[in-house]
């Protein structure tokens, strides 16, 4: 990979960064992971409380890119026909048309998509794994590039249903969103005071400094940059290590593996090198591995979290040098 090209992901990175940063205060790890999905190519899953500004992020990433959006709020009441769409019945042609549903855009934000059914959920899985949907028989491609935005609030709160496996695991990452510091907050209040308007980013000064062009020459840069064979050693183990650990009851597929390799990649075309290192690996193990391993019953009892399992699984694999 050329010089040019190096800096143009990092150029690309700090330029977004920059937009989300006039509405968005502190969360960098956020910002960082989403670019970093960004330009794998996958879909993210955002877990927090509500009000954490989890859909302000998305909608603010979505102009800043100048993709096509569209936004379903997820809804007990929801169906499947309302996330793809049907066919409707024209009494004037006698004809069934085809009514597009949300699901047909670029950028599409998922918002708490764990207060709907799974059978509604599962409207998003052939989009998620496929980049096409099926009505009536009838397969549809869609738009590229496409990038799913899911938000849901944590399982223990009332009103909320489990996502299915099948679907979680479509999630290149799943990012976990805390409570601001104290500073950070008060600088939320600060801009809400002055003016910030989370219903209007156009008084936010949010400008679309992204093309399509621009997203998929990005991914395309990705995929370019060397990874060397002691790395890719390094992911197996990391993932054998999920399977065997006695704290997990059910570890990573290989597509968790896969998703760790492209992650890592990103993050170093992020970082403005055209080579991976351990340390990309490692900081990329958590997000993209913690809603694929199911733990020990007791372990889940005891209130232990997938972060903690997993960092004891790095510690057990020996790190190439």
């Amino acid at each position: 990979m050329e010089n040019s090209e190096k800096t143009f992901i990092r150029e690309l990175s700090e330029k977004i960064t920059n937009e989300l940063k006039k509405v968005i205060v502190e969360q960098d790890e956020l910002i960082q992971y989403s670019i970093i999905s960004l330009i794998s190519g996958g879909h993210v899953l955002l877990e927090g409380v509500p009000g954490l500004a989890k859909t302000l992020m998305v909608k603010t990433l979505s102009r800043a890119l100048a993709l096509d959006f569209k936004r379903i709020q997820f809804t007990p009441d929801l169906m499947p026909a309302d996330v793809t769409g049907t066919k409707v019945f024209n009494m004037q042609t006698r004809e069934f048309e085809l009514k597009k549903g949300p699901i047909f855009t670029n950028f599409l934000l998922a918002d708490e998509i764990n207060r709907t059914p799974p059978k509604t959920q599962a409207g998003l899985l052939e989009a998620m794994a496929e980049n096409s949907v099926s009505i009536d028989g009838e397969m549809l491609e869609l738009s590229e590039p496409y990038m799913v935005f899911a938000t849901q609030n944590p399982l223990e709160y009332e009103g909320t249903y489990p996502l299915p496996e099948a679907l979680i695991d479509r999630f290149l990452m799943k990012i976990i969103i805390d409570y601001p510091s104290e500073a950070a907050e008060r600088e939320v209040l600060k801009r809400y005071n002055t003016g910030l308007d989370s219903d209007n980013l156009e008084k936010s000064n949010v400008e679309r400094i992204c093309t399509v062009e621009d997203i998929l020459n990005a991914r395309k840069q990705v995929e370019e940059i060397k990874l060397d064979d002691d790395l890719i050693g390094y992911i197996v183990n990391i993932i054998e290590e999920t399977r065997r650990n006695e704290s997990i009851d059910i570890g990573s597929s290989p597509r968790g593996s896969i998703a760790l390799l492209k992650c890592s990649k990103a993050l170093a075309a992020y970082e403005g090198r055209d080579y991976v290192i351990p340390e990309d690996i490692k900081k990329m193990a958590i997000p993209t591995l913690r809603h694929r391993i199911i733990l020990k019953p007791e372990l889940e009892i005891e209130g232990v979290k997938p972060e903690h399992v997993l960092r004891d699984v790095l510690s057990k694999v020996k790190v190439p040098r």
